[in-house]
């Protein structure tokens, strides 16, 4: 009885396969009834009961370099590769493709893939300090280990799904290029060539996590014919500015642990190839000749205390327009394939995420963005259970079917934003943070995806009586006032951050006292909270702080974050900004203001050829961007604004620029002249 029921269920599979689904219009959140459609459609058995591998498959690029593939195909009940033709989903690595068939291989035992997202799914430490934990655990329960390794589900409804080792990684041959123009050329050489394989329909489509959603970015950016639609998980259209370097601070923890992931995971051989004779001579003359790439680059801006004897190689990645920086930096107005983002709103590269989405020039529905109040391991860690959005797997799958099946399954009604309110629920949204038209004054409806209005809130000395855990309890105003003059010194509180958290990936974010609130950190830094809003108010677009600053050297170091505190103290960072005070030019090109002149998004250009240092005892103007936010501001709770001399462990200046900072006590003017205040989208009336 139970074999008859599996093949009635693969011959109903077959038949959708064959003919498209009449569309259900997604609902909320969770998709509604086409949510439920589209989790039964990918969990239900499948129309080809086995997955065939075809392992290290040698892919000769256009310069001679050979890059190997695993190549996953649907099978029949005895194992055999099918004969028809099906899409290809092409995932470019940097991890090993190694990794990925060691947890595919785990995944595969029977029953273990759905018992561990079970268990993942279930564990509960919600009340607990440690509630971060569940945070992350329900991420591995909400599809994420299926879209980094290979979803079997996918395969067997009929796709192809090929992972390669990039150009130095992995078993492939060749100097890793890290992103660049050589390493891009090759993702459209092995999409072309996906696309002429036997078993391939021409249609190739991308999928992966961190930098295997970034290079999808940069190969939709260049137009392939080949490629029809891309699934990028937690991306970065410019990981320099997101993560190497943001506000011209170095990352010092996730990029030496990373660095250290992927050089290492590129040394181990081949060891079935030594077994059998095989061994690849020329992968071996490539690791000799670059083992350890990018860490030169890496130890020489903190070995090195003279600014003029930098080497050329780490000088072109402090030059903003040079061809490493650029080569980065992804051109998101040049995508035209159907495209589905998602994100967290403490991800390391979530300053690029949303402005990926407003970039590319496709209708609502053709580009979706998916953002939940997570960190860079904990993508989807609220997905997949009743009222949340579906599980990250099952929207890769809907979204593949709708664009590369031609399947009729209603994911292009979902959306087209979906996501976590900071302080509230899930929403589902026509836009993000676009500019007011009309701002509509205070009477401005709290409608999300409606446009906010953009305000000045002044940062004041007087006391709000909510800080007095900081270094100064200061207040957020609608006027200026002062002028006042203080002092914050650099700190190590950091380390219990959220900023710390973010840089970790996600790690720091288990202890609640951290990940969750920031009184610890504030105990180093100026605070400057505003009074209780009367009515829910939303703040919703990117941030901008204007600090007016002294110094007393030639270099400094802020920081900023904007919180949401609540009636019990707790401090919530909402979103984080930096900058290097010497590397204040800002890049207008790339910077977004209002009408009025006021910045939304204020670039640094983060370039040595634009440096100036500051003068001590000088005022200098400082304006910082904040990455974007979707945060509601429930009544008796406070906007607050954080102000640090410092950021350590997300990020220090080379050691040049700390040299000339000595690492000393910074200032914050606070002047009616010239004041520092932070320019906040806002929808609702809070009162102020």
């Amino acid at each position: 009885m139970a074999k008859a029921v599996v093949v009635a269920t693969a011959v109903t599979a077959t038949a959708q396969f064959l003919t498209p689904a009449a569309a259900v219009t997604p609902v909320g959140p969770d998709g509604g009834a086409a949510g439920a459609q589209w989790a039964a459609t990918h969990d239900d058995p499948q129309v080809y009961p086995h997955v065939n591998i075809e392992w290290d498959v040698p892919i000769t690029m256009g310069d001679g370099t050979v890059l190997k593939a695993n190549v996953y195909r649907p099978a029949d009940a005895s194992g055999r590769p099918i004969d028809t033709p099906t899409p290809t989903i092409v995932n470019m690595t940097p991890y090993t493709k190694l990794g990925s068939m060691i947890a595919d291989s785990a995944l595969s035992v029977p029953g273990l893939s759905d018992a561990l997202v079970r268990a993942f799914r279930d564990l509960d430490l919600t009340g607990t300090p440690f509630s971060g934990i569940t945070d992350l655990t329900r991420a591995l329960g909400g599809g994420l280990l299926r879209t980094f390794t290979v979803d079997r589900q996918l395969i067997r409804s009929g796709y192809t799904q090929v992972v390669v080792d990039v150009r130095g990684t992995g078993f492939s041959q060749g100097i890793w290029d890290l992103l660049g123009a050589r390493e891009q050329q090759d993702t459209l050489e092995v999409i072309d060539w996906a696309s002429r394989q036997h078993w391939s329909t021409g249609d190739v489509g991308m999928a992966g996590i961190s930098y295997s959603g970034l290079n999808q970015l940069q190969a939709a950016a260049k137009n392939p014919p080949a490629l029809k639609t891309i699934f990028p998980v937690v991306p970065s259209r410019n990981p320099f500015r997101d993560l190497v370097a943001p506000g011209g601070a170095i990352g010092v923890t996730f990029m030496p642990m990373w660095l250290a992931a992927v050089n290492g995971g590129k040394l181990v051989p081949d060891v079935a190839s030594l077994i059998q004779g095989r061994f690849d001579m020329n992968w071996l003359a490539s690791r000799m000749q670059d083992p350890f790439t990018f860490v030169d680059a890496f130890l020489e801006v903190f070995l090195q205390p003279d600014i003029d004897a930098l080497s050329p190689k780490v000088r072109q990645l402090l030059d903003s327009d040079s061809p490493a920086r650029l080569s980065w930096e992804t051109a998101p107005e040049r995508i035209t394939v159907p495209t589905f983002i998602t994100g967290g709103w403490h991800d390391v590269f979530v300053a690029s995420q949303a402005d990926v989405y407003r970039r590319i020039p496709l209708p609502a529905g053709q580009k979706q963005m998916l953002v939940g109040d997570g960190y860079h391991i904990s993508n989807g860690n609220e997905s997949g259970r009743p009222g949340l959005p579906p599980r990250m797997d099952v929207l890769q799958r809907a979204w593949f079917d709708r664009w590369l099946k031609g399947i009729d399954n209603g994911i292009d009604g979902f959306g087209p934003v979906t996501m976590k309110q900071q302080g509230g629920g899930w929403i589902t949204a026509p836009g993000f943070g676009e500019l007011a038209t009309d701002t509509g004054g205070s009477d401005a409806a709290v409608i999300p995806g409606a446009s906010a209005e953009y305000r000045r809130m002044y940062l004041a000395a007087a006391p709000s009586g909510t800080g007095g855990h900081s270094v100064h309890d200061g207040s957020l105003f609608t006027e200026p006032a002062g002028p006042d003059l203080l002092t914050v010194a650099p700190g190590l509180t950091g380390l219990c951050s959220r900023d710390a958290a973010q840089e970790t990936i996600g790690i720091v974010s288990i202890i609640d006292a951290c990940g969750k609130d920031s009184r610890i950190h504030e105990s180093n830094g100026l605070t400057f909270t505003s009074a209780p809003v009367a009515e829910p108010t939303v703040i919703s677009g990117p941030i901008a702080v204007r600090l007016n600053t002294v110094h007393d050297a030639a270099d400094g170091y802020w920081s900023v974050t904007v919180n949401d505190v609540a009636p019990d103290g707790r401090s919530v960072t909402l979103s984080t900004g930096q900058l290097v005070a010497s590397l204040r030019t800002i890049d207008e090109a790339r910077s977004t203001r209002l009408p009025n002149g006021d910045y939304i998004d204020p670039v640094p250009d983060l370039s040595l050829d634009t440096r100036q240092r500051t003068e001590p005892g000088v005022p200098v103007p400082l304006d910082i961007s904040v990455a974007a936010v979707e945060a509601i501001l429930q009544p008796g709770h406070r906007l607050r604004v954080d102000v640090y001399a410092g950021n350590f462990p997300k990020g220090l200046p080379i050691t040049a620029m700390m040299i000339d900072s000595g690492l000393r006590p910074q200032h914050l003017l606070l002047d009616p002249a010239a004041p520092s205040f932070v320019n906040i989208p806002v929808r609702g009336n809070p009162g102020w």
